[in-house]
C-alpha cells in the first residue's frame, strides 16, 4: 500500500509539473473544447449580445483607414501668391537697397466637389491672390481660376482643368451628433497631406466673430495653419464640413476647431457656380441680443430674443412697421434667441417673398408681414481676425 501511495504521489507531481511547463510555454495547447487557436495576426472578434433584445452589438472600431482612403484623394493643397506692391511715394533711396521684393506665398487646402474641376475652399485662403496653384494627392498640379467667393461665410470656389478627378462624397450634417467621430484632412504647415481624428464637440456654434453668418461644427480633431479649406469627414468618409478656423493662443491646435457645415457650403457653392454671387434675404435692421439688463428695462419676462436698436429708413423692416425697441421672437415660424439665429433665419428667406415676423412691443406679442429684400453685397464685411485668441489657419 505504501508503494502504491508513493507511486501515485510521484505521478501527480510529474503531471502537475508538465501542465505548468505547457501552460507557460505553449498555452495554446490547452484551448478548451479542442479548438485550434487563431493565428496572432487574426485576432478573434467576439460578438456581445445586447442586454435588451437579441440584436448583436457591433464590434469596436479600431481603424478609420477606409474612411480616410475614401476622402483623401479629393483633398488638395492650395498655394497662392500675391505680389507685394510698393506704397506710393516710397523713398527711392530705400527702394534701391531693398531691391525687388518677393511675392507673399500662402498655403491652404481645398476639396474637389465635382468631376468638372470645381473645388471648395475658404475665402481667406485665396483672397487677394494673384495666382492660385493646386496640387492633387496623386501629384498632379494645375493653375486654378477663381469662380467666386463669399466673405460672409468665408467660402470660395475654384476650378481646375484636369480630367479623371477624384470627387468627395457629400454627407448630411443634419444627421451629425455631438460625440460622432470625424476626420480632418488637409495640408498643415506644408508638410504634406495629413489626417487627424477626433469627435464633434458641439454643433451650431455662433457669435464667434469669425464670419457674418455662423453655424459652425466644433471639433477637437487637430486643425493647424494650412488646414483651412480642407475636409471634415464622418466615419464613412463623407464630407460634413469645410475646416475654417481654430481657437488658439499659440497658433497651433488646442483641440478647438470650427468647420462650416456642408449644407451651407453646398448652397454657397451652387450659387457661386451659377451666378458668381450669393443672394440672401435682408430686412434692414440692426439687432442686439437681449441681456438681463435689457430684459429688465424692456420689462420682458425672460432675457430671450433679439432687440432691434436700429431700423433702416425705407427698408423692408421700416415699411412693415418694425420699430427700434421691438423684440424679435420668431422669423417665418422659427424661434430666434440671438442675433446669429436672426441673421441666419433672415438670410435663408427668398428676396421678394413675404414672411411673418413675431415681435414683442410694449409687452404685447404682435405679428408683422415683411416683404424680404436682397442683402446688399459686401454688407458688414470685416477682415477675419488673426490674433492669439482666434487663428484662421
Amino acid at each position: 500500500m505504501r508503494r502504491l501511495w508513493l507511486l501515485f504521489s510521484q505521478t501527480v507531481t510529474i503531471v502537475l509539473a508538465a501542465l505548468f511547463v505547457v501552460s507557460t510555454l505553449k498555452p495554446q495547447w490547452l484551448q478548451s473544447g479542442g479548438r485550434a487557436a487563431l493565428p496572432a495576426s487574426q485576432p478573434a472578434v467576439v460578438t456581445i449580445q445586447a442586454a435588451a433584445g437579441n440584436a448583436p452589438l457591433q464590434p469596436a472600431v479600431d481603424s478609420y483607414s477606409t474612411a480616410a482612403l475614401k476622402a483623401m484623394p479629393a483633398v488638395v493643397s492650395i498655394t497662392t501668391s500675391k505680389t507685394l506692391r510698393r506704397l506710393p511715394g516710397q523713398d527711392p533711396w530705400r527702394r534701391q537697397f531693398q531691391g525687388n521684393r518677393q511675392p507673399a506665398v500662402g498655403l491652404g487646402s481645398g476639396v474637389i466637389v465635382s468631376p468638372d474641376g470645381y473645388i471648395l475652399t475658404n475665402n481667406h485662403v485665396v483672397e487677394g491672390a494673384d495666382q492660385i496653384e493646386v496640387t492633387l494627392a496623386d501629384g498632379r498640379e494645375a493653375k486654378a481660376t477663381l469662380v467666386g467667393r463669399d466673405p460672409d461665410t468665408d467660402l470660395a470656389v475654384l476650378r481646375i482643368a484636369l480630367v479623371n478627378l477624384p470627387v468627395i462624397t457629400f454627407g448630411n450634417d443634419a444627421n451629425a451628433r455631438v460625440g460622432d467621430v470625424v476626420l480632418a484632412i488637409g495640408y498643415p504647415f506644408g508638410v504634406g497631406q495629413t489626417v487627424t481624428q477626433g469627435i464633434i464637440s458641439a454643433l451650431g456654434r455662433t457669435q464667434l466673430g469669425i464670419n457674418t453668418f455662423e453655424n459652425f461644427i466644433q471639433t477637437d480633431a487637430a486643425i493647424n495653419p494650412g488646414n483651412s479649406g480642407g475636409a471634415l469627414v464622418d466615419a464613412s468618409g463623407n464630407l460634413i464640413g469645410i475646416n475654417t478656423a481654430i481657437f488658439s493662443r499659440s497658433g497651433g491646435s488646442l483641440g478647438i476647431g470650427f468647420a462650416v457645415p456642408v449644407s451651407t457650403a453646398r448652397n454657397v457653392m451652387q450659387q457661386l457656380i451659377t451666378t458668381g454671387k450669393v443672394v440672401r434675404g435682408w430686412i434692414g435692421v440692426e439687432p442686439q441680443d437681449v441681456t438681463d439688463q435689457l430684459a429688465r428695462t424692456l420689462r420682458l419676462p425672460h432675457p430671450e430674443g433679439v432687440v432691434i436698436i436700429g431700423v433702416l429708413r425705407q427698408g423692408p423692416a421700416d415699411k412693415a412697421g418694425i420699430k427700434p425697441g421691438d423684440v424679435v421672437l420668431d422669423v417665418a415660424g422659427k424661434p430666434v434667441a440671438n442675433t446669429g439665429q436672426l441673421l441666419n433665419a433672415v438670410a435663408a428667406l427668398k428676396p421678394g417673398s413675404e414672411t411673418a415676423i413675431q415681435i414683442l412691443r410694449d409687452g404685447k406679442p404682435t405679428s408683422l408681414q415683411v416683404r424680404v429684400g436682397a442683402r446688399p453685397q459686401n454688407l458688414g464685411q470685416t477682415a477675419p481676425a488673426e490674433d492669439s485668441e482666434g487663428v484662421l489657419p
